[in-house]
C-alpha cells in the first residue's frame, strides 16, 4: 500500500514539475510583449489571453502537487499541537465532507465546460481573433482528476494514521531551508557563528 501511495505522490510531483515550466513561458512571453509594445510599437492583443491561459494552467495543474507535499493553506495555530490521530480525524472529516464533494463537482463541471467548448470550438471573448479556449478548458477536468486521485491517497493516509498513531511517509521534494536543522547537519553552534561574526568585524578596515 505504501508503495502505491508514494507512486501517486511521484506522479503528482512529476506533473507539478512539468507544468511549472509554464512560468518560464509566461515570463518570456510577458518580456517579449513589453519589448514589442514599447520598443517596436507593435502590441499583440492575443498575448493577454495566452497569459491568462498559461497562468491558469500552472495554477490548476499545481493543485495535486501541492496536496502531495501537504502544502495547501491550513490553520496551524491549534492543529500543530494535536496528536497525529486527532489531526488525522480532523483531516479525514474535512476530506469526506468538503473535499470529495467539491473536487468531484469541479471535475464533472469542468468536463461539461470542456465538452461544450470543444463542440462549438470556443474562441476568445476578450480579443477579436484571439486563441481558442477549448484546449485550456480541458485542463479543468484533467487537473480535477489529478487532485481527486491525490485526495484519495491523503484519505488513505488519514486511515493509516488513525490505525498506527503516526503519519506515513510521503514523497520528499525541495523544501524551504530550516536553519536550525541545517546547523545540526553541519555541526555548527550559535557560539561558533558569533565568534565568526566577531572575527569578520575585527578584520574590517578601521576596526
Amino acid at each position: 500500500m505504501q508503495k502505491l501511495l508514494l507512486f501517486v505522490d511521484k506522479v503528482s510531483t512529476w506533473v507539478g514539475h512539468a507544468f511549472s515550466f509554464c512560468i518560464v513561458g509566461l515570463t518570456l512571453l510577458v518580456s517579449w510583449e513589453v519589448f514589442s509594445r514599447y520598443a517596436l510599437d507593435a502590441p499583440h492583443a492575443w498575448v493577454f489571453d495566452v497569459m491568462i491561459m498559461l497562468y491558469g494552467t500552472l495554477f490548476m495543474m499545481a493543485g495535486a502537487y501541492t496536496l502531495a507535499k501537504n502544502g495547501h493553506v491550513r490553520g496551524d495555530v491549534l492543529y500543530g499541537f494535536f496528536t497525529p490521530r486527532v489531526q488525522a480525524t480532523i483531516d479525514l472529516t474535512l476530506y469526506i465532507v468538503f473535499f470529495l464533494p467539491g473536487v468531484i463537482a469541479l471535475t464533472w463541471a469542468g468536463y461539461t465546460y470542456a465538452a461544450e467548448s470543444w463542440a462549438i470550438r470556443e474562441g476568445s471573448n476578450i480579443t477579436a481573433g484571439g486563441p481558442p479556449y477549448y484546449p485550456f478548458k480541458t485542463i479543468i477536468p484533467v487537473a480535477g482528476a489529478f487532485v481527486l486521485v491525490q485526495g484519495v491517497v491523503e484519505i488513505i493516509r488519514c486511515a493509516i494514521c488513525l490505525r498506527q498513531g503516526e503519519w506515513p511517509s510521503r514523497e520528499v521534494d525541495v523544501q524551504e531551508v530550516d536553519v536550525e536543522e541545517l546547523k545540526k547537519m553541519v555541526h555548527v553552534k550559535d557560539e561558533d557563528i558569533a565568534k565568526l561574526d566577531q572575527f569578520v568585524v575585527r578584520q574590517e578596515p578601521g576596526k
